[in-house]
């Protein structure tokens, strides 16, 4: 295989290991239920993991309701007459995210009593589910939304803005279990997999409380004073929960080097996850490949983009990928893949990209300007250009991003 084939073969390995669907069939294997169970499924890998509860569960599994994006499902999922199927918005929810959050609290509030639930949870579950406090509606979510994916805040920060106006995060969902015998497996796609901030810890609650941040809308902290705190961890009502993390971004990370290391190849995992400004990460990613040694580098975490008022094209991976792609320009055999697991980079329908020393080269002779490009956060437009976009589809996993290096 060439270059560019071989570090797609690589991302492919990370995202074969962290995959929603063996990760839960392999956590129910180890520890079968045992009895009658019911699922709930919320986020972008719910179809996923759904699917491998149907496959460790048989017929011991009664009942469902799935909840993911528009366009995430699958049919084996849709098509079992056993499970309720709901698509919400994401990045930024609406209407339908206010529905599946009542749908889901009228689910738990129906269980059988005595029987055993499963819930899966993964990232994109703050978008996809919410339930607002009296006088809010869909366009005060979305309008907050907006403001979170404008501000170059990080994930932590904006979930705990979403918990602080949530009826149903921060834990409060869990208020429904009433104690009753519960799993919950979580995909995770936060820094330190904190299960109280993934998905903004619908089951969890958050191991330590986050102040807003400084210029949050007068409304939202109106809105955090009416809101009931939320439960703690020996709170009844959570008492027969149990919870386990079966995906992470470490995993994909470590895939990639077992991967590489099969085939032969030298390689450097870097320990110190990615976060902060994504062309600032990509400018280090060049360097790094540039004076470092022959072979793999792999890098795993989530970096973020400052918005302008009307951004283009592509998200931060893309950003990223670009920056590095403009700061290798002039050199030779190296090559850098940064994509999103989940198989979404931000706007369009690209999960990252794969550039090398000519990717610059190739964009401006389709008429485009890199440093304009990443300036109106539009580097997916040139990207495109220049023939460099990794295209997946939806993954069944979303553990953040994974970036992968190589010199020659």
């Amino acid at each position: 295989m060439d270059h560019r084939e071989l570090l797609q073969h690589l991302f492919r390995a990370a995202l074969d290991r962290v995959g929603g669907r063996p990760a839960v069939r392999h956590a129910l294997e180890q520890d079968p239920p045992a009895g009658d169970t019911h699922l709930l499924a919320i986020g972008k890998a719910a179809a996923a993991m759904s699917q491998g509860a149907m496959d460790a569960l048989g017929e011991r599994l009664i009942s469902g309701l799935v909840i993911t994006k528009t366009d995430h499902l699958s049919h084996a999922v849709s098509d079992d007459p056993r499970l309720r199927c709901l698509e919400a918005a994401h990045p930024v929810p609406d209407q339908r995210s206010l529905a599946a959050g009542e749908a889901a609290v009228e689910f738990l509030e129906h269980l059988p009593e005595g029987d055993e639930v499963l819930l899966l949870i993964s990232g994109g579950a703050s978008s996809l589910v919410e339930r607002l406090p009296d006088g809010l509606t869909a366009d005060h979510l979305g309008d907050l939304n907006r403001w979170l994916l404008g501000r170059h805040l990080a994930i932590d920060t904006m979930n705990a803005v979403r918990r602080s106006v949530s009826r149903i995060k921060g834990g409060r969902l869990a208020l429904h279990l009433h104690g009753r015998p519960a799993r919950l497996y979580l995909v995770s796609d936060v820094p330190g997999d904190d299960p109280g901030v993934i998905g903004s810890g619908l089951f969890v609650p958050a191991q330590a409380a986050a102040a807003l941040p400084q210029g949050v809308p007068d409304w939202v902290r109106d809105a955090a004073a009416r809101v009931s705190p939320p439960p703690g961890e020996d709170a009844p009502e959570l008492a027969g929960l149990r919870r386990r993390i079966v995906a992470r971004n470490a995993d994909a990370v470590a895939a990639v080097r077992d991967r590489a290391e099969h085939l032969g190849l030298p390689v450097r995992v870097h320990d110190e996850q990615l976060t902060g400004d994504a062309l600032r990460a990509g400018e280090q990613i060049a360097e790094g490949l540039i004076h470092g040694p022959p072979g793999v580098q792999v890098w795993g975490g989530e970096t973020t983009v400052a918005l302008p008022d009307a951004p283009g094209q592509g998200g931060r991976a893309q950003a990223l990928a670009l920056t590095a792609a403009a700061c290798i320009e002039g050199y030779r055999d190296l090559w850098v893949l940064a994509a999103g697991t989940d198989g979404t980079d931000g706007p369009g329908d690209a999960a990252g990209a794969l550039v090398d020393v000519h990717t610059c080269f190739r964009g401006r002779q389709a008429g485009l300007d890199p440093e304009a490009c990443l300036e109106a956060a539009d580097s997916g437009r040139f990207l495109d250009a220049s023939g460099d976009l990794v295209r997946t589809g939806p993954t069944g996993t979303n553990v953040m991003d994974v970036v992968i290096g190589y010199r020659g």
